[in-house]
């Protein structure tokens, strides 16, 4: 398999991996050609545009000091301009499970390199579906952030305004930790205030209600997926496809392929032979569009937008297949442009629109590997992680409720906390209330020693947590910690009543966070349950209500 452009020496790899630190430690790291690795040539799949960069790309070296170990630069449709893997002068990507099958692209070689095992991640890059596409065709995961959370530094431009910096990985946990790397430096756009961070328990999962081109052995393994998620509690609701599809042939079809032009469009022309002839046909064919024809499309995109988000809302995600159909290297080479545009038919949508999405295996349509990919609003890449992770682990016997460990999303949301103690813990009266809000639960915490712990005598039952300013006349009280947007926790204290109030809670380790506490009056006339250390304990106990 023509996987590799520039693979380092075993003995480099061994000798970093040996001295290799941090949350990704020892990690393979292959790396898209089109992103830069100080020392290593980028071609772009194009051998005469090579460059040596002096830097890593912004995301390298987010993975690298993180521990990931760099394998090296991985095989791709030419100037990212693909989904098929077959684009490029270094050789035909073949798909590493089915072989005279198309691997997917752009990001070809970055996908098999996963799936065959030579890496454990994998940088590629998302602008129609190079993120997702070969991530499905291999039974793998492929996370797409919203636009502008990565940077894209130190990425050759496929176009601009959409290109995305996407991870590869066999299993959802690793994708996890590799994104939770790389969005560790300040996002080039800024958060919403209002951010959701977490799916609902029971979410609304929008579903097309026709899916065009899409294989009938696919179409039953889509329903399948649909089926389970609606036994495991969610809500499936169907919405016209219309707007999407028609935003997704824009990409191609339109002016806005003028922007790949204008990304490498000069070095085409000077270099005609050394170009795919399939992409110098796209790329050259960009050069003459004249700008009301740019400025027409990016209007009617607009609309086409307002139209898809007015469909959405009333869902927490959209849910697609990933690809149509799995076609062979014969057939994309008797129709080149035709079985790739198939291709991008529920992947060219996302990036236009802003959208974040997660590509995740859901079993086989007959001998094919067969993915779905659940779409979310921008910036809430959180949610789209939630219900690609409720997928993975169905059948779930009830439904599915925030992981503990952080979305990758939350690294760059600064995020702000909030440590409750009683009717807001998970599975108590007023937990809906986080909820609804779209915090997510994060795990208990303990408290120092220097507080006390009183129920009210309200309806529901709340605590009064207390400190005292001595430690040996307290006790330390377990709690839970939930994350909120700055927006959500404003709304939270405004609705907040009497007596209680947020205020700083010092934990076990010594530091401060924002959590719950109570008036002082309140709490001198309420009953003192700190002997049972918690709420919950004070709850099986009987001594509460």
């Amino acid at each position: 398999m023509t996987v590799w452009i520039h693979r380092r020496s075993d003995s480099e790899i061994d000798a970093e991996t040996t001295g290799a630190t941090g949350p990704l430690a020892g990690l393979r790291l292959a790396v898209k050609d089109n992103v830069d690795v100080a020392g290593l040539p980028t071609t772009a799949g194009c051998p005469e545009f090579a460059y040596t960069p002096q830097a890593d790309a912004a995301a390298v070296a987010a993975l690298r000091s993180a521990g990931a170990v760099v394998v090296g630069k991985t095989n791709l449709d030419q100037f990212a301009t693909g989904l098929v893997g077959t684009r490029s002068p270094y050789g035909v990507v073949e798909n590493a499970l089915r072989p005279g099958y198309v691997s997917g692209g752009s990001s070809s070689g970055s996908a098999v390199a996963v799936a065959s095992g030579e890496a454990d991640i994998a940088i590629g890059t998302d602008t129609a579906g190079s993120g997702r596409v070969p991530a499905a065709l291999h039974g793998i995961v492929g996370i797409k952030p919203t636009l502008g959370v990565i940077s894209t530094a130190g990425v050759v431009p496929a176009c601009r305004s959409y290109d995305c910096v996407t991870i590869f990985a066999a299993d959802l946990t690793t994708a996890n930790r590799a994104m939770a790397a790389m969005s560790t430096g300040a996002p080039a756009r800024p958060w919403p205030a209002d951010v959701r961070l977490a799916a609902p328990p029971n979410p609304v999962i929008a579903v097309f209600t026709t899916l065009p081109d899409l294989d009938p052995l696919w179409h039953s393994a889509f329903e399948r997926t649909v089926a389970a998620l609606r036994d495991a509690g969610a809500r499936i609701i169907e919405i016209d496809p219309e707007p999407f599809l028609s935003a997704a042939r824009l990409l191609y079809d339109g002016a806005l392929v003028a922007e790949r032009y204008a990304a490498v469009g000069e070095f085409v022309d000077s270099h005609p032979t050394a170009v795919d002839p399939t992409v110098g046909a796209i790329i050259t064919a960009a050069r003459d569009i004249p700008a009301h024809r740019l400025v027409s499309d990016l209007t009617e995109l607009e609309r086409l937008r307002a139209a898809a988000m007015t469909a959405l809302a009333d869902a927490d995600v959209l849910l697609t297949p990933t690809v149509p159909g799995h076609p062979t290297i014969a057939a994309v080479a008797a129709d080149p442009i035709g079985e790739n545009s198939k291709l991008g038919t529920y992947t060219n949508f996302c990036n236009l629109f802003d959208l974040c999405a997660v590509a995740i295996p859901a079993g086989k349509a007959g001998d094919a590997h067969f993915g779905v990919t659940v779409l979310a609003r921008p910036f809430e890449d959180a949610v789209a992680f939630d219900i690609a992770a409720l997928i993975t682990t169905i059948p779930a016997p009830a439904p599915a409720t925030p992981t503990p460990e952080s979305a990758w999303p939350l690294q760059s949301t600064a995020p702000q906390e909030l440590i409750v103690f009683g009717a807001h813990l998970r599975g108590q009266p007023l937990e809906h209330q986080l909820i609804e809000l779209g915090a997510r639960w994060t795990g208990p915490v303990q408290t120092s020693p220097n507080y006390r712990l009183a129920a009210l005598d309200t309806t529901p039952p709340k605590p009064a947590v207390t400190r005292v300013p001595a430690p040996e006349s307290g006790v330390s009280i377990t709690g839970e910690r939930w994350l909120l947007s700055p927006a959500a926790l404003g709304r939270f204290l405004t609705a907040l009543p009497s007596p209680m109030q947020l205020g700083s809670i010092e934990l076990a380790d010594g530091t401060w966070h924002t959590g719950f506490s109570c008036a002082g009056a309140a709490a001198e006339s309420a009953k003192d349950i700190s002997e049972y250390g918690s709420w919950r304990a004070a709850l099986a106990a009987g001594a509460v209500g």
